[in-house]
């Protein structure tokens, strides 16, 4: 087929285009201040050793705050350290961070380089020159002449997962008791109370419909009173009783329509608290897994594997709300001894 024939169809601008580009090569390198003037050099070098210096004293603050400020079960002082961990931390690989790219920037070889394509078996001589350009490459770095800003950066990297390490093996605090885990406030006779309020809830202040954030009566008054809420926590909803689907165990769990169930995702432990009325679903904000409250809480959609546990109740005397009894489950998600 001539050249002619392969050319029909081609726009006329393209007719005198070039079957191959040379290759144009690289752009002039420009020196940079500290590759001409060594006192430059050595403003950047102080720089970037003051940098890891600052990133080590983030890390020792970081540290420091979690023993100086516990976070006690209070909101004030749960903030607090929060904040001031969160700062040290924030120094501590935000120092870091910039001071190796203001090294990479201003004391590293910025040379462009080009290594042309071959086989993915390298041959003996390449594997030795790739070697060598490795060793080149931490020769240009400075590592072995620029003995502050090794120590320096040796000490802050050596420090830094201590910021992390420590608030976590100081919260734990050597307590394995996992009993806590499966067990509540909640008792027989004790009364539900509206969330954060404490006031108690009649039976009869329910509409259908509604959705009530709960607590255990009594939970604003014990000392340890955000872990044991983390637990407790519950939510309070009413249904018609004939959209009610319930196990022929759990049929006396319920009073008139009135369901109560943990709001402790069993997926990681998110609050659930987003109902949608029509559909008697419940979301979890955190990662959209959805249980059907007119179902047992079973799971309709998302990574939580198990429903959320069910709080027995019904109703004293004066028609008040109370529980059954405990969960007959831990709340939450899976731990060592519950796997499912």
């Amino acid at each position: 087929m001539s050249d002619e024939s392969t050319e029909v169809g081609l726009p006329a601008e393209q007719h005198d285009l070039p079957h191959r580009f040379e290759n144009p090569g690289l752009p002039p390198h420009h020196e940079r201040l500290t590759d001409t003037d060594p006192r430059a050099a050595k403003r950047a070098e102080r720089l970037i050793a003051a940098l890891f210096g600052l990133s080590a004293l983030g890390t020792i603050g970081a540290v420091a705050a979690f023993f100086v400020v516990p976070p006690e079960q209070t909101v004030a002082s749960i903030r607090l350290s929060t904040l001031l961990l969160g700062l040290g931390l924030a120094v501590a690989f935000g120092a870091a961070g910039i001071a190796a790219i203001h090294w990479s920037k201003t004391l590293m070889n910025d040379r462009e380089m080009v290594e042309e394509r071959h086989p993915q078996a390298s041959s003996a001589a390449a594997r030795e020159q790739a070697a060598q350009v490795i060793a080149d490459g931490v020769s240009d770095s400075g590592l072995s002449r620029r003995g502050a800003l090794k120590g320096a950066m040796v000490t802050a990297l050596a420090l830094a997962p201590l910021g992390f390490a420590v608030p976590l093996i100081g919260g734990v605090g050597g307590d394995w008791n996992i009993s806590k885990f499966r067990h509540t406030m909640w008792k027989k006779g004790t009364k539900l109370a509206h969330d954060p309020s404490g006031r108690t809830i009649k039976a009869a202040d329910l509409t259908i419909g509604s959705a009530v954030h709960v607590i255990p009566d009594g939970l604003n008054d014990v000392p340890d009173m955000l872990e044991e809420k983390a637990k407790a926590m519950v939510l309070l909803i009413r249904l018609d009783p004939r959209t009610l689907k319930e196990a022929p165990d759990r049929k006396d769990w319920s009073y008139e329509g009135i369901v109560a169930y943990s709001k402790v995702c069993t997926h990681v432990g998110c609050p659930v608290a987003l109902y949608e009325q029509r559909t008697h679903h419940l979301l979890c904000p955190c990662h959209q897994s959805t249980f059907d409250i007119a179902d047992g809480a079973k799971v309709v959609f998302g990574p939580a594997k198990r429903p959320l546990p069910q709080l027995p109740i019904t109703v004293d005397a004066e028609g008040y709300l109370v529980a059954q009894s405990d969960f007959h489950e831990p709340v939450g998600p899976s731990f060592w001894e519950r796997l499912k």
